[in-house]
């Protein structure tokens, strides 16, 4: 097969529990920007381009979080083929479908590299030779990326192979018949696994023949493949953003791509990967897959330890200083402190279930939100007012805009503002300010090649977000 046909295809969903507080659900793990500077996902469409793939990407993900990535791709200097949007999270069974119908359309020898977004790959030779591996027998296989398992690990679901029939060979590698998938084990069965032999990890990766999958998905889940069929039939195409139809795509049942097929199929089978791996699934995970002291600790932002080991501290906003811990998760935050034991890392989880039975905010958003145009961070709150800081991205705007219940004043603090008020326009420098009465129309621009950054300070007897109506807004509000 061409290369010209492989299709990669990145899976950014997520709520944005597991790596809780850091995560929420408006800014999940995989647009977090863990290692390097760089997000998760901009690294998983980087080794796409390094392979010479990048052009050829499919990109899904939730309706809101299109602007965050559409960004985070722009900063890498990638553009995909396609950023498809899920209106609801349906699991990543029909997220697939939906790649594999588009992709046919355009190519009818379409193979789709699924990559979930959130994963760490190392060793970028190893993952390429399994690769060439995979491509070389898939024709009439639906392949999965299998990890040598290095450790007995509970976090993780298992993949048996029949290691005595290789169902196909290429170079060192080779493909073998899936006996079963397996569940996460317990410490015991996961150590007898690591010990057999022929179980690996499994990984979330899959290599498939566009055609090929969509034959086993009619055939094994109808229900799946009428209502993708139908979402991407009837989706509403903008400039930058394909948008599934939602009554359609809402009907699927949300089911992953392990269940709906891959454990029916007869035509499964499974590549092995000897590399360094890890879905960043828990903080214990993030800690063992960054570079660490000679104590074992790992840390992010301004932290002290003094006589700690193997431990991880996260500092988002302000000093964090550490004595006598052993291992120990600490993630500090602008609105939130997580204090956890590394063997009880996963039950973040159970955490933030209780915080959203609470309707507590801080399992939603960040003080620091992220719009298509810039973000804004609430820097303080009180009686009758609220103070953020706003960046607008170069040559970005906000909408025409007004609020009914609060006025604002706007300090620009650098770069230089663009201001619609009323029916004057005018612009505003470092150091100037302005004034916005409540019930005026209103925009703010940002004309220049640098980011601006302003202090706004909203006063009045409502101040929710709710309180707006646009009027003209170029990103379709």
């Amino acid at each position: 097969m061409s290369t010209t046909s492989l299709v990669p295809v990145v899976l950014s969903g997520g709520s944005g529990t597991r790596l809780w507080p850091l995560s929420r659900t408006l800014y999940p793990k995989q647009f977090i920007p863990i290692r390097e500077n760089k997000s998760l996902f901009q690294a998983t469409a980087e080794r796409m381009q390094a392979l010479g793939h990048a052009k050829d990407m499919l990109v899904l993900c939730n309706e809101e979080h299109r602007f965050m990535a559409a960004e985070q791709l722009r900063l890498a200097g990638l553009e995909p083929s396609a950023i498809i949007l899920e209106p609801v999270g349906r699991n990543t069974a029909p997220a697939i479908t939906v790649a594999a119908i588009h992709a046919l359309e355009r190519d009818p020898e379409a193979v789709l590299l699924v990559l979930p977004a959130d994963h760490i790959v190392q060793d970028l030779d190893k993952f390429e030779q399994a690769l060439a591996d995979a491509r070389a027998a898939c024709k009439d296989r639906l392949v999965a990326f299998g990890v040598v398992p290095h450790r007995a690990e509970t976090g993780y679901g298992y993949i048996q192979y029949k290691s005595s029939q290789p169902v196909a060979s290429s170079g060192a590698g080779a493909l073998f018949d899936i006996e079963k998938f397996v569940e996460k084990p317990d410490l015991e069965t996961a150590q007898a696994y690591l010990d057999g032999g022929n179980h690996l990890w499994n990984s979330g990766m899959f290599l498939f023949p566009a055609r090929l999958y969509l034959e086993e998905v009619r055939r094994l889940h109808a229900d799946i493949y009428q209502a993708c069929h139908e979402a991407h039939a009837k989706a509403r195409h903008s400039e930058d953003f394909i948008h599934l139809e939602e009554t359609a795509f809402a009907s699927a049942p949300g089911i992953s791509v392990d269940y709906a097929v891959m454990e029916k199929t007869s035509k499964a089978a499974v590549v092995r990967l000897d590399s360094h791996w890890s879905d960043i699934g828990s903080w214990h995970a993030l800690w063992d897959s960054v570079q660490k002291d000679s104590d074992g600790n790992a840390s992010t932002g301004d932290v002290i330890v003094e006589d700690c080991k193997d431990s991880y501290i996260h500092a988002s906003h302000r000093l964090v200083a550490a004595v006598g811990t052993r291992d120990l998760v600490v993630a500090e935050t602008a609105d939130a402190i997580l204090v956890a034991p590394h063997d009880r890392a996963q039950e973040v989880k159970d955490l933030v279930a209780r915080l959203r039975e609470g309707e507590r905010t801080e399992v939603e958003i960040h003080p620091k939100v992220y719009r298509p145009w810039g973000a804004y961070e609430t820097v303080d709150t009180g009686d009758r007012f609220q103070v953020k800081r706003i960046t607008v991205n170069p040559g970005q705007s906000l909408s025409l805009q007004l609020h009914r219940h609060r006025a604002e004043h706007w300090v620009v603090v650098k770069g230089e503002a663009q201001v619609t008020r009323g029916d004057e326009k005018f612009l505003l420098a470092e150091n100037e300010s302005t004034y916005i009465p409540a019930g005026t129309r209103h925009r703010l621009e940002n004309p220049g090649s640098d980011p601006l950054e302003l202090i706004e300070v909203q006063s009045g007897s409502y101040l929710g977000e709710d309180d707006i109506e646009r009027f003209e807004d170029v990103y379709g509000r």
